[in-house]
């Protein structure tokens, strides 16, 4: 990992020196000046202060002094979201593999609940950032937190949900520590010597890129809800509860919440046990009220691919795919769905993925449990049909 190096032999005039950062984070400490969690990695100081502070890479190997998979654990309200928990199963398994500890890390407050839970799922330990500071969501102030924790416990993988928080978060975490991050993984390893296997699509979905980081830790990846398998959820708890001093620099933050209002209660697709999609095979929106029948009849969400989605036929929320929702129903039937990289990503992991198209080669057929090549203006309705008449269920 590259750091900033203070050369403290080289430093005439110190104020002079702290002048030059714009956060304030060239501190006078107890060994010498040095840089504290303010740094942002703008390099300013690098640039302007004549070799008196320089970025070096560690001359460690990457995963020397760091060991561990730690999971991002979300919260609101002191709520634990469902991804947290499918990434700390991925990280149980991939640690088994690499000898290593899985550690939870939580920020926000009223954390008691979320980190007694946290223990039933393989966890060596559960650090809490637990402060009224940290009720809402300022990412300035949340990434200062999980700095601290890195810092501290140096785990060589960071996991974070693909959440429109963790979204925001990670990216600055990343930043702030000066390592790579891989943003909406479907898969995950890992390697036996810690090493993280990242894959997602790339150049619009059409190819499936394998991303490495050997040269920099911690690795960091973002997984999207639903991806992941749900873990069985364990009867005995294990590790401990760490509760993490919280200073005054993590509290400053320069974002000011002015109001909280609760989003309106919406369809959500990721919850849906039955979803009938529609794809570009449909003609007219008004065909739309075929998929709508069907679903119906299988008390089923409607949902839609991109290019439907882009023509103004369904509402942006019922898209899937990796530029809309991911979905794990235990049943699922596409509709016209030629089921590219991309769609098939956000799906992939339903209990039953039923496929009807015309096209006996659509790439679809390659991960459906079943098949049916036919107009789907034919087969829709006939199946209806047969579900409304108790024929087939």
């Amino acid at each position: 990992m590259a750091r900033l190096v203070v050369h403290s032999e080289l430093i005439d005039d110190f104020e002079e020196l702290a002048a030059l950062c714009p956060f304030g984070a060239i501190v006078m400490g107890p060994k010498g000046a040095t840089v504290d969690e303010r740094c942002r990695m703008c390099l300013v100081c690098t640039k302007r202060s004549e070799g008196r502070i320089t970025l070096e890479e560690d001359t460690k190997g990457p995963a020397e002094g760091w060991d561990g998979i730690a999971v991002f654990a979300e919260t609101e309200g002191g709520r634990l979201h469902p991804v947290g928990l499918e990434l700390l199963g991925k990280a149980a398994e991939m640690a088994a593999r690499s000898r290593q500890k899985v550690l939870a890390v939580a920020v926000g407050h009223g954390l008691e609940d979320a980190a007694e839970e946290l223990r039933h799922y393989g966890t060596a330990r559960v650090v809490l950032y637990d402060d009224p500071a940290f009720a809402d969501y300022r990412v300035d102030s949340y990434t200062s937190a999980l700095f601290d924790f890195v810092r501290r416990y140096r785990p060589g993988t960071v996991l974070v949900g693909a959440t429109p928080l963790g979204r925001s978060l990670a990216p600055r975490l990343a930043a702030r520590l000066r390592t790579g991050l891989t943003a909406d993984c479907t898969v995950l390893d890992m390697l036996e010597d810690g090493s993280l296997i990242q894959t997602r699509p790339a150049f619009g979905g059409n190819i499936m890129a394998t991303i490495k980081t050997p040269a920099h830790r911690p690795q960091m990846a973002t997984v999207r809800y639903k991806v992941m398998d749900m873990p069985a959820r364990r009867a005995k708890v294990t590790g401990e509860i760490i509760r993490a001093s919280v200073t005054d620099r993590m509290r400053g933050s320069g974002i000011e919440v002015l109001e909280v209002r609760p989003k309106e209660k919406v369809v959500d697709l990721t919850e849906a046990d039955a979803i009938v999609v529609a794809g570009r095979g449909l003609k007219s929106q008004a065909d739309m009220a075929l998929i709508g029948r069907l679903a119906d009849a299988l008390n089923a969400q409607v949902a839609a691919t991109r290019p439907l989605i882009e023509a103004g036929w369904q509402d942006p929320r019922r898209q899937i795919g990796l530029s809309g929702r991911t979905v794990k129903p235990r049943l699922i039937i596409t509709c016209g769905v030629s089921g590219s990289v991309q769609f098939a990503a956000g799906m992939r992991g339903s209990g039953k993925i039923v496929a009807i198209n015309s096209d006996a080669n659509a790439s679809i057929f390659d991960i459906a449990h079943l098949g049916i090549v036919g107009d789907l203006y034919e087969v829709v309705p006939r199946l209806t049909d047969m579900i409304e008449d108790g024929r087939a269920i």
